[in-house]
């Protein structure tokens, strides 16, 4: 690792995976390809599936696909109705984004659920897993106007 990727990454040591999932998102709103990449793990194992897309494996998979998505322009997603499971060393998000996409006819919204799977690090949390699916309006207000209930 380069010092230079070493310091950026120091620079976002997530105390908790909310604040990596928090950069995350901030990093898709800006387009900052280096903070993007520094909530994800430095790991061969790391995983992104995009809505349509194939398996991404490893670090310079993932790099390679948002950079090509910031090609285009920052990404206006925003996470809704978060499901959280956390243990000392791994949490689960499963959350619903709205995204906001320009097209011919103009400003269009699509809805995508979303699942980031964090691990505490020496580095600190760390996303290891992004895997997103398209999904309705209707199914994302419904999911998140149904009562969360835990047996």
């Amino acid at each position: 690792m380069t010092m230079i990727k070493a310091n950026k990454q120091a620079s976002l040591i997530g105390d908790s995976a909310d604040a990596i999932e928090a950069a995350f998102y901030e990093a898709l709103q800006t387009a900052d390809l280096e903070k993007l990449m520094a909530c994800w793990a430095d790991e061969d194992e790391i995983m992104c599936v995009h809505p349509g897309g194939p398996r991404l494996l490893g670090v310079e998979a993932i790099r390679t696909a948002f950079d090509a998505m910031f090609a285009n322009g920052r990404i206006q997603a925003w996470p809704q109705g978060t499901r959280k499971i956390q243990t000392l060393v791994s949490a689960i998000h499963n959350v619903f984004e709205r995204i906001e996409l320009l097209t011919d006819e103009g400003a269009r919204e699509a809805f995508v659920i979303a699942t980031n799977v964090y691990q505490k690090t020496p580095q600190g949390w760390r996303m290891v897993l992004h895997h997103a699916s398209p999904t309705t309006r209707q199914e994302a207000q419904e999911a998140n106007a149904a009562p969360y209930v835990l047996h």
